[in-house]
């Protein structure tokens, strides 16, 4: 019996032993848990698309350079440049162009990254600014630099976006996008010099730059 004892006292000796090892060795585990990075890469990638700006057709040109991790999530910075059509301005009687741009930081989650078509969505959270300015061909010989812009104005930018993806070669992909811009109250208004029926007034409402984006990505780098 006495032997029984020792032998008991023993095993629960042991086993209180391994588990303050095991608890010593093994790293604590919280709710989000630690990032098992495997892999690191990046990639640059310039962008052309169509999107509207107070409804007038226009064009969006930009850029972005970001980081890969694990071959699932992309971080970094991006951001778009865009010039609507010119359109004839009743009120001043000459030909004005929305024109303007914004950036901001991406984070791009990654679905399927090694399959040869795949999707991702890019979400740009920054901030831009946007003018009303007089159309370049009507300004060429014009040297009344204070008339060239109408007003300007700066805002906040939140544009989540989808794109379809195709690994071309190993270093580079193409992709369909698109994405939905939505920004802060834009204030464009006329100059309060002009004539009095339309001083200060709005030149457009303040969700002008609100809408769809489409267009196509070309990304070079180590995915």
């Amino acid at each position: 019996m006495k032997r029984l004892s020792l032998a008991i006292l023993a095993l629960i000796s042991i086993s209180f032993a391994t588990q303050a090892q095991d608890d010593t060795q093994q790293e604590m585990r919280t709710i989000f848990g630690s990032p098992n990075i495997s892999s690191i890469g990046g990639y640059g990638a310039l962008n052309v698309g169509y999107t509207k700006i107070n409804k007038l057709d226009a064009v969006q040109i930009g850029g972005r350079g970001m980081v890969v991790l694990n071959h699932s999530l992309a971080l970094g910075l991006g951001g778009n440049g865009v010039i609507s059509r010119p359109v004839y301005d009743v009120n001043l009687k000459e030909d004005f162009e929305f024109a303007g741009g914004y950036g901001g930081f991406i984070i791009e989650p990654i679905l399927g990254s090694m399959q040869p078509i795949h999707v991702s969505f890019p979400i740009l959270i920054g901030g831009g600014g946007i003018g009303y300015l007089k159309h370049w061909g009507d300004y060429e010989d014009d040297h009344n630099y204070e008339n060239y812009d109408e007003d300007s104005y700066a805002f906040f930018v939140f544009e989540p976006g989808v794109e379809l993806e195709f690994n071309v070669v190993k270093f580079m992909r193409f992709a369909i996008n698109g994405s939905y811009r939505l920004t802060s109250d834009i204030d464009l208004n006329y100059k309060k010099t002009r004539d009095a029926s339309f001083a200060d007034t709005d030149i457009a409402p303040g969700n002008l730059l609100n809408g769809f984006n489409v267009g196509i990505t070309m990304k070079f780098g180590k995915f």
